[in-house]
């Protein structure tokens, strides 16, 4: 089976510096390879045969390391911004994408199977797909939780509380992306609203294994250690 896929590899990186002063973020290292190659290698492990790389700041770096995708026996090509269209308005740059396609930031790195969350994707017939993680989040603080009058009414020593949040690895159908504008700042966020607003909002796929955003220093010196853990999980070997 044909599958496409679009990572999102564009981005300044700023939450990473100084890391990425000289590399962009997703050529940063995770072990042997590139945290971009690790996706690569993921999507070519589940039958992805064709991948865009939406590219910007130091994009001659990333198309220099990649090429053509010969290396990993897949084609990989590339979508330039002339000025930066956030999340989701590179997707207005390539005209050549199928009916249904999986879309991903390149500073992910997951287990999640990448087939089986859009094969899902379609056989919900879904417009589009939210691959979500439970994310715990301690406060360090005690929380006060006065009443009307300003008077203690509760209290609570460093709760912990619980999100919802997205992996940044989507599924879309090729009508979600007819609704994005051309030539536009446009983000995930932007597309969300708009589709709650056209009654057809997206649907969320909430993921139990493994995932880590890496945007800052913290989260990449864990990204390290867990790779170098689970690295046969995570490359599928």
């Amino acid at each position: 089976m044909s599958r496409r896929a679009v990572i999102l590899a564009g981005g300044r990186g700023m939450r990473l510096r100084p890391y990425t002063v000289v590399l962009p973020k997703p050529l940063m290292p995770i072990g042997d390879f590139p945290i971009l190659e690790v996706i690569v290698r993921q999507l070519k492990a589940r039958d992805f045969n064709h991948i865009t790389l939406a590219v910007n700041h130091q994009a001659e770096l990333i198309e220099a390391f990649f090429g053509d995708g010969a290396k990993w026996n897949l084609k990989i090509d590339y979508s330039r911004e002339d000025k930066p269209l956030g999340t989701m308005g590179p997707l207005r740059l390539i005209p050549d994408l199928p009916e249904n396609f999986l879309v991903m930031n390149g500073d992910t790195l997951t287990d999640l199977d990448y087939a089986a969350f859009i094969d899902a994707h379609v056989a919900a017939k879904s417009i589009f797909t939210i691959s979500s993680f439970v994310r715990e989040h301690r406060v360090d603080y005690g929380v006060l939780e006065p009443d009307a009058q300003r008077h203690l009414a509760g209290f609570r020593e460093k709760p912990v509380l619980t999100y919802e949040v997205s992996m940044g690895v989507y599924a879309l159908s090729r009508t979600a992306a007819t609704v994005i504008p051309p030539d536009r700042l446009y983000g995930f966020d932007n597309l969300m609203l708009d589709l709650i607003d056209r009654k057809t909002p997206a649907r969320i796929a909430r993921h139990d294994g493994y995932w880590l955003d890496i945007g800052r220093p913290d989260d990449y010196a864990q990204a390290i250690e867990d790779f170098d853990k689970m690295s046969a999980q995570l490359l599928h070997v």
